[in-house]
């Protein structure tokens, strides 16, 4: 038979016979010890040596960013500031001018729009809002989306985008993709609109009856006395005036003598 590995080779380590197995197993243990400490301690030493000879240059480079993104944010308010500023007071110069045209063309603002939605069946209802303080939301709907384009009831070619010109009826926030605030909004300067005389209100056709507005029907005539009363007879007994019981009113008087007043 064979004898063991370890009986069969042998390491010298301080002099002594020490078996093969035993002295790689003792070798592996103190460098699995001592070899991470070691090498955490060279990256660390590493990498404050790097920190120090790049510090002034990301400082530099800080600076530099800094200054810059400074100036391209204030430029980039003032830009911004300019154009809400150019469009709030007179929000249907948007709809006439190039960047409008080179953006929609001659296409509503909400043709091009899809929403994103989870399952294949969309839900009934659009979102509650797009913006919620300085937050967007992904995928705003076609109103949020551009700050340039403001409902306003005087921005007619804006509202007649929204209105179905076969039935003069708003078009329904599912089909166009509006959030429920801004269709809110649209509703209201429609009407508002429709109310200044801008935009054309269609009121539906209705057949004059004559027969329908007369008094001479049964159910509108007044009604008859029965045969069976005379001229003088009230059409219930408790129409005309009751005499109470002279003892049943004076008993009721001794109870509440102390509640009634003087004169009764």
């Amino acid at each position: 038979s064979r004898a063991p590995l370890e009986t069969t080779f042998f390491y010298v380590f301080k002099d002594e016979p020490i078996p093969h197995s035993a002295s790689l197993q003792r070798i592996g243990i103190v460098i699995c010890r001592t070899f991470p400490v070691i090498l955490q301690r060279n990256i660390q030493a590493q990498r404050i040596r790097d920190w120090k000879t790049s510090a002034p240059v990301l400082r530099l480079n800080f600076r530099a960013l800094s200054s810059s993104s400074s100036s391209s944010s204030s430029a980039d308010d003032t830009d911004s500031t300019e154009v809400l500023s150019r469009y709030s007071d007179r929000p249907w110069e948007y709809l006439e001018s190039e960047e409008y045209i080179e953006r929609y063309g001659s296409k509503p603002v909400w043709s091009n729009y899809r929403r994103n939605h989870k399952g294949g069946v969309p839900p009934q209802k659009t979102r509650k809002t797009c913006i919620r303080g300085d937050k967007i939301c992904g995928n705003p709907c076609p109103i949020c989306r551009d700050p340039n384009i403001i409902v306003h009831y005087k921005n007619v070619n804006l509202l007649q985008q929204f209105i179905s010109p076969q039935t003069g009826i708003v078009h329904d926030p599912i089909r166009t993709g509006v959030c429920m605030k801004q269709q809110k909004l649209l509703n209201k300067a429609i009407e508002t609109a429709r109310d200044c005389g801008l935009l054309f209100a269609q009121l539906p056709h209705v057949d004059y009856s004559k027969e329908d507005y007369s008094n001479t029907h049964g159910a509108v005539a007044p009604t008859p006395a029965p045969f069976s009363l005379s001229s003088g007879e009230l059409w219930y007994p408790w129409y005309g005036s009751i005499k109470p019981d002279e003892r049943e009113l004076a008993r009721v008087k001794r109870i509440y003598k102390d509640y009634l007043k003087p004169d009764v």
